[in-house]
């Protein structure tokens, strides 16, 4: 009897531990998704050029800081452009 409340009792926690870890990676997909789309919506409508800056482009570093940073990571790429720091 004890053993099979054990098990039980560890199915539970897998499937705790599980639903934890898939809804913090939505989150993190999510705000990824957004960051890249935000880097798209910027250099389609040439924003940085309104203010007298040249557009953030599609280099390897900037997706990945996008990719990682989602919309935090676009922030900063923004004002890194802003104050003369290309990447």
């Amino acid at each position: 009897m004890s053993a099979i409340l054990i098990i039980i009792m560890i199915i539970v926690a897998v499937v705790a531990i599980a639903y934890y870890l898939v809804k913090k990676f939505s989150v993190l997909l999510i705000n990824a998704i957004l960051g890249l789309l935000l880097l798209v919506f910027l250099n389609f409508f040439h924003f940085m050029n309104w203010i007298g800056k040249p557009d953030l482009g599609y280099s390897l570093a900037t997706l990945l800081i996008c990719a990682i940073g989602g919309l935090p990571g676009v922030g900063i790429l923004v004002l890194l452009s802003i104050l003369g720091i290309t990447i």
